[in-house]
């Protein structure tokens, strides 16, 4: 991948263990970083996934940031629309964890009231290592014993809505500080208005969608949040951002 940014190292081809120290989460902290893929035109999804949207360029950072997180957090509505169950990590991503002292499988952290996910939904079952349901005192009981029958650890985190910086503070709690957010837009505006994302990392995909598409945050937010632009490769016309929350 070419670096075009910063500015004093425009130019050079990132790869290898470059590439993989420039998407490494800060030591000693709690550290939350977004990952999300745009069209052009500011399209979150294509027909109704955002899978379409990515690039080989894409996929490779997006699994730098999993290989380096302690945790994946994703909201449930997305986990179930994308079919997700969980990491299962090949040879190079276990080599790689290890050599950041990383267990070799971060479990999933699914964020849900406890409506849109069933005991039996992918990112459950199959997991190779149990899932962590962030939840609320207002999911139904019987929902919260059928998630942790099925193997799932659940954290009860605020009464009618999940209160997202408890349960960030809950992962950390569990020595859960790398944290790699996978969406969706309503997760992510809700993360942004609690204060708690430190990092975006979104690929612009060289693709036109147009279409009722919404954005990568959804959210009532009214006060607008500064970024620093960290570092922007480019790959395959492929452009790929990583900007710092400004605070």
């Amino acid at each position: 991948m070419h670096l075009i940014w910063p500015p004093d190292h425009a130019g050079r081809v990132i790869e290898g263990a470059e590439l993989e120290d420039l998407y490494t989460y800060p030591a000693g902290r709690t550290w939350l970083a977004v990952n999300f893929v745009s069209s052009a035109d500011g399209a979150v999804e294509l027909g109704g996934q955002a899978r379409p949207l990515s690039t080989p360029p894409d996929r490779e950072v997006l699994q730098l940031g999993s290989d380096l997180a302690d945790v994946l957090l994703i909201g449930a509505t997305t986990a179930m629309v994308e079919g997700f169950h969980g990491v299962h990590p090949d040879r190079r991503t276990r080599e790689r964890r290890r050599r950041h002292g990383l267990a070799d499988v971060p479990p999933t952290a699914v964020v849900t009231t406890g409506h849109g996910l069933p005991a039996d939904a992918p990112v459950i079952t199959g997991a190779q290592v149990p899932t962590l349901v962030l939840t609320c005192e207002a999911a139904p009981v019987d929902v919260r014993r059928a998630w942790t029958a099925a193997g799932a650890e659940v954290i009860v985190a605020g009464e009618g809505s999940v209160d997202l910086t408890a349960a960030v503070a809950a992962l950390a709690g569990r020595g859960l500080r790398r944290i790699d957010c996978e969406g969706g837009p309503h997760l992510f505006g809700a993360l942004t208005e609690a204060g708690l994302v430190d990092e975006l990392r979104l690929t612009l995909s060289p693709v036109l969608a147009a279409g009722p598409a919404g954005r990568i945050a959804a959210s009532p937010l009214a006060t607008p949040v500064d970024l620093h632009l960290a570092s922007a490769l480019a790959e395959a016309d492929t452009l790929l951002l990583r900007y710092l929350a400004q605070r």
